[in-house]
């Protein structure tokens, strides 16, 4: 079950995500349904087209599929999705 304690060690794609801070100010704001992740990138459908958002640069604003706002940094998900999970050891 994700959790707003857990998030960073999860799968975000499919979860919507709201750009709450970025040193993109074109990015601030912008919101929409993750649709892939990357190393560095989060892309997302804003309904009309994809965009992309660097991990490093935002403050992300995820729902929980339980309808829990979580606001996270986006350094702490930076790296391979599927690497982010050893980091529990």
């Amino acid at each position: 079950m994700i959790t707003s304690s857990n998030l960073r060690y999860h799968e975000l794609i499919c979860l919507n995500v709201k750009i709450v801070n970025s040193k993109i100010e074109s990015l601030v704001g912008s919101k929409g349904k993750v649709v892939l992740e990357t190393k560095n990138m989060i892309y997302f459908n804003n309904g009309r087209r994809n965009l992309a958002a660097p991990k490093a640069a935002c403050t992300f604003e995820f729902t929980l599929p339980s309808g829990q706002l979580t606001e996270l940094p986006g350094s702490l998900i930076l790296g391979r999705p599927e690497v982010r999970l050893l980091r529990l050891r």
